[in-house]
C-alpha cells in the first residue's frame, strides 16, 4: 500500500512538472512573440516618420512654384501634424488603436494626393531636380510603408494563432496577453476606381 502511494506522488510531480514545462514554455514563446510584434511595430512607425519628415520639403518646393494653393498646402501640413501626433503603446496594438492611427495616415495620404494635382497643374516643377528627387524618396517611402505593414500582420498573426494553440490557451487568462491588431484594406479599397477621360 505505502509503494502505490509513493507511485501515485511521484506520477503527480511529474505530471504537475510537465504542466509547468508547457507553461513555462508558451510564455516564453508569447514574449518573443509579442518582442517581435513591438519591434515591427516600431518599423512600421519609423517609415511613416520618414514619409512626414519628407513632407516639409515637398510642400515647401511646391510653394515657390505654386503659392496660390495656400489652402492645400495648410491642409498638408496640418494632416501631417495630426499623423505625426499620433502615438500607440506599442502594448496595447489592439484593432481600435490601428484603425485610429490609419485613419491620421490616410488623412495624410489623401492631402499629398491633393498637392500632386497641383503638381500636375506645373510643368516647370515636374522638371525640377529637387521635386523629382522628393517625389521618388516619398514614392519609395510609400512602398516601405507597404512592406513594413505586411510584415507587422504577419507577425501580429503568429502572435495571435500561438495565443489560441494548444497548450498556450489554456494558460492565457494567467499571461495577460491581449490579441494584436492588423492593418486593414480601407473600405472600398476592393471597388475599381472609375476613370473618365
Amino acid at each position: 500500500m505505502n509503494q502505490f502511494k509513493y507511485k501515485k506522488s511521484w506520477t503527480i510531480w511529474i505530471i504537475l512538472g510537465i504542466i509547468v514545462l508547457m507553461a513555462w514554455s508558451s510564455y516564453n514563446r508569447l514574449v518573443n512573440l509579442e518582442e517581435g510584434v513591438k519591434s515591427q511595430w516600431a518599423n512600421v512607425e519609423n517609415v511613416y516618420q520618414r514619409r512626414a519628415d519628407l513632407i516639409p520639403n515637398l510642400v515647401n518646393t511646391v510653394k515657390g512654384y505654386a503659392a496660390h494653393e495656400q489652402e492645400t498646402f495648410t491642409a498638408v501640413i496640418n494632416a501631417r501634424s495630426k499623423a505625426t501626433g499620433i502615438n500607440i503603446d506599442p502594448d496595447k496594438l489592439d484593432a481600435e488603436a490601428i484603425q485610429k492611427f490609419q485613419a491620421a495616415q490616410g488623412s495624410l495620404t489623401s492631402a499629398l494626393s491633393r498637392l500632386m494635382v497641383i503638381v500636375e497643374r506645373y510643368p516647370d516643377l515636374k522638371a525640377n531636380q529637387n521635386f523629382l528627387e522628393l517625389q521618388a524618396q516619398l514614392e519609395g517611402t510609400e512602398n516601405r510603408i507597404a512592406v513594413e505593414r505586411r510584415k507587422y500582420n504577419e507577425i501580429a498573426k503568429l502572435f495571435n494563432s500561438k495565443m489560441r494553440r494548444f497548450p498556450t490557451v489554456l494558460f492565457n487568462n494567467f499571461y495577460g496577453f491581449e490579441k494584436k491588431g492588423y492593418f486593414e484594406a480601407k473600405e472600398g479599397a476592393d471597388e475599381v476606381p472609375e476613370v473618365q477621360f
